[in-house]
């Protein structure tokens, strides 16, 4: 159900992956860092860690847990790496949000001159470039969330099946012929889902936590001018 789910409609949710002590496992890593790198970006609404399992190393062996290899496992197989990951935070006054949008960009180790990969951009040292559609197709991304996410605080909404269609703007969607999806998703739940899919994020209301670990994974390797910025084994 779960990989039909993820193929069909663009995503899928899966509860249970993680207990209480594998989350405070995760959460404790994180509140020990050194925050003064370029990659952590702190403010009223938002704490963000990019590279995070760069960063923090030492948190893989808690976020990959069993279930989680067992999970990636049996929708794709055995042969996806990690290729990006973020720490999002939302906090409990957060107005912060997302207007819709799809996920276009990778994460690479240097620019370079490439067909069909556009759009190149630089934040806090780290490349961003669009690559081929074929690329953005293959990758899955993982949200795990460490609080309990609602429509309250920040879950994502999303509009089914929009990664099937390519490059999709925002500003051409037919609301009367897409369907929109709140995503609530239980504490130790996993969000799996195409960059593709049209998502967006709203302010929080409710005055509680959303803590998310981004996590993309692909099988693909890059032209040999450029690599993945964060390829690492599972």
């Amino acid at each position: 159900m779960a990989k039909d789910n993820l193929y069909n409609k663009g995503f899928s949710i899966v509860d249970g992956i993680f207990n209480d002590a594998e989350i405070e496992s995760i959460i404790s890593c994180i509140n020990k860092a050194d925050q003064t790198n370029t990659t952590f970006r702190k403010s009223e609404d938002l704490f963000a860690i990019r590279q995070v399992v760069k960063e923090i190393p030492e948190i893989l062996q808690f976020i990959f847990n069993d279930n989680l290899k067992d999970l990636i496992s049996s929708i794709l197989g055995n042969d996806y790496f990690i290729v990006k990951s973020i720490y999002f935070d939302k906090p409990e006054n957060s107005n912060w949000y997302v207007a819709y949008h799809q996920d276009l960009t990778i994460s690479v180790d240097k620019k370079a001159e490439i067909e069909n990969f556009v759009n190149w951009t630089k934040k806090q040292n780290q490349f961003a470039v669009q690559p081929p559609i074929s690329i953005l197709e293959n990758i899955v991304t993982l949200r795990i969330h460490l609080d309990e996410t609602n429509l309250e605080n920040g879950a994502l909404k999303v509009i089914e099946n929009s990664h099937s269609k390519g490059i999709y703007r925002p500003e051409s969607i037919n609301w009367e012929n897409e369907k929109d999806v709140t995503c609530n998703v239980n504490k130790g739940g996993v969000m799996l889902m195409k960059p593709l899919l049209l998502h967006s994020s709203g302010r929080t209301t409710n005055s509680k936590k959303r803590r998310v670990i981004h996590i993309e994974l692909s099988n693909i390797d890059l032209p040999k001018e450029i690599n993945w910025s964060e390829k690492q084994e599972i």
